[in-house]
C-alpha cells in the first residue's frame, strides 16, 4: 500500500481557462440568462425551444427541462434571490415572472405595457429588481426599478436618468449596492450610475468596446466586472473604474451572458449562442450574487 504522502494530489483547475461542459445544440439561438441556486443547479433559458428553462445539476453533463413559461412568453434573463425565488425576464410579453422554491410554476409578479422588453435583470440585497429595457429599433434604452409596494405587490417605475441611454443590455450592481453598471450594446459603452431612489445620477463612462460587441455582465465581491464580449468570443474583466484587467478566451465566439456558481461561487458559467452550449472557467473571487444568496454580503 502506498503511503498517503506518495499519492499525488489532484491538480486544481487552472484559473481563467474555459471548457465546454454541455453538448452542442442543447439550447436554441436564444440561450441566455444563466443563474445558479444555492444547491449549485445552473438554470438557463430556451432549452430545445423558446419559452423553456433548462437545469444543469452539479456534475451533470446534460441539461434537463425545469419549467416552461406561458404560451408566447420567452425568457431572456434569470436571477435567484437569497430565499431561492427565481425571477424571469420575459422579453416578449413585457413581464417579470417568479418561481418559488420547490415549484416549477411561473407566477406573474410584474407587467408593464410601456416596457419594450425587459432584457436583463439584477437583484439588490433588499429584493429590488433592476431591469434593462432596450428599444433596439430606436437604439435607445432605460432602466426600470421594480420593488414591493406597501400592499406587497411588485410595483415598477422607469428610472429617471441624466443622459439618453443607448440599447441598455447587461446590468449588475456593485457589491455595496450603490452603483449600477449598464452595458449599451449599440455603442459598446459601459456606464456606471449612482442610485438615488428612483433616479440614476452621476453617470460615468467607464469603458468603451467596439459597437455591438458586448452583452451580459456580472460583478464579483471585489467589485470587478465580467463582460460577455459577443462576437469577440471572450470575457473581459474590468476594475470598477473600467481599467482592463484581463481577457478570458472562450471556446466559442458568441457569449451572451454569464453567472457565478459552484460551491465557493468562483465557477463562472457562460452561455454560448454559437453552438447552443454552456462553458465554464474558474476565477479567484466569489461572485456578488452568490455571496448574497449565502447571506454573507
Amino acid at each position: 500500500m502506498l503511503a498517503l504522502s506518495a499519492v499525488p494530489a489532484l491538480a486544481a483547475p487552472k484559473l481563467f481557462e474555459s471548457a465546454q461542459i454541455t453538448p452542442s445544440g442543447e439550447y436554441t439561438f436564444g440561450i441566455e440568462g444563466p443563474a445558479v441556486d444555492r444547491e449549485g443547479n445552473l438554470y438557463v433559458v430556451n432549452l430545445g425551444k423558446p419559452g423553456t428553462i433548462g437545469r444543469l445539476a452539479p456534475e451533470a453533463v446534460a441539461s434537463e427541462k425545469f419549467a416552461e413559461l406561458p404560451e408566447g412568453s420567452v425568457g431572456n434573463a434569470l436571477r435567484i434571490d437569497a430565499g431561492g425565488v427565481m425571477f424571469i425576464a420575459d422579453y416578449k410579453k413585457h413581464n417579470i415572472f417568479a418561481i418559488a422554491p420547490g415549484t416549477v410554476e411561473p407566477r406573474l409578479v410584474f407587467h408593464a405595457d410601456d416596457m419594450s422588453q425587459p432584457n436583463d435583470i439584477t437583484l439588490a440585497r433588499d429584493g429590488t429588481i433592476y431591469a434593462s429595457d432596450p428599444n433596439w429599433k430606436a437604439r435607445s434604452g432605460r432602466i426600470w426599478r421594480i420593488a414591493k409596494g406597501s400592499d406587497g405587490s411588485m410595483q415598477g417605475v422607469s428610472m429617471t436618468a441624466p443622459r439618453a441611454m443607448g440599447t441598455a443590455n447587461g446590468i449588475d450592481l456593485s457589491p455595496d449596492g450603490r452603483t449600477l453598471y449598464v452595458g449599451e450594446s449599440n455603442s459598446g459603452e459601459i456606464w456606471s450610475y449612482a442610485i438615488e431612489g428612483d433616479a440614476l445620477t452621476r453617470p460615468k463612462l467607464i469603458k468603451t468596446f467596439e459597437p455591438n460587441m458586448i452583452d451580459g455582465l456580472r460583478t464579483d465581491t471585489s467589485g470587478r466586472l465580467f463582460v460577455a464580449r459577443i462576437l469577440k468570443g471572450s470575457i473581459a474583466v474590468l476594475a470598477p473604474d473600467g481599467r482592463a484587467l484581463r481577457e478570458i478566451a472562450l471556446k466559442a465566439k458568441e457569449p451572451t451572458n454569464l453567472a457565478f456558481g459552484g460551491s465557493d461561487g468562483k465557477t463562472v458559467f457562460v452561455t454560448q449562442r454559437q453552438g447552443g452550449f454552456i462553458e465554464s472557467f474558474r476565477t479567484d473571487v466569489e461572485g456578488r450574487e452568490h455571496c448574497l444568496q449565502r447571506g454573507a454580503c
